[in-house]
């Protein structure tokens, strides 16, 4: 399984990106493997300001719904458009085209409290 290093991890298995004072946000290649076939991906939060942990979405595999959470506190800016057509997009890609939603990063210290890729690694065995 593919792990970037450039990226931050949370032990319900979202990745972030912070570039500026945006991030975008993704589940990792564990996650969607776990999940198998993706079929229907939601955000309904875009505008609400939420906390860390918080939930933002849903992600709905042919076996299971699983909530999506914020890894850091901040505004959902953004949802993904391309995955309302295409949610297996998740599937092939996690960390590219298959991100889920950007969001304004309100406390940049808490990526600190996020898992590197080294910790990630030893979560998911």
């Amino acid at each position: 399984m593919n792990f970037p290093d450039d990226l931050k991890y949370t032990k319900d298995h979202e990745w972030i990106k912070l570039e500026g004072d945006t991030a975008t946000v993704g589940i990792t290649d564990f996650a969607q493997h776990e999940l198998g076939d993706i079929v229907y991906i939601e955000v309904n939060t875009v505008g609400e300001t939420l906390e860390q942990e918080e939930t933002f979405g849903t992600i709905e595999a042919v076996k299971t719904v699983s909530d999506l959470f914020m890894p850091v506190s901040g505004e959902v800016l953004e949802f993904n458009d391309e995955l309302e057509g295409s949610p297996d997009i998740v599937n092939q890609d996690p960390y590219g085209k298959g991100w889920i939603a950007k969001i304004k990063v309100s406390d940049p210290s808490e990526l600190d409290e996020l898992l590197d890729v080294e910790k990630y690694k030893e979560l998911v065995g």
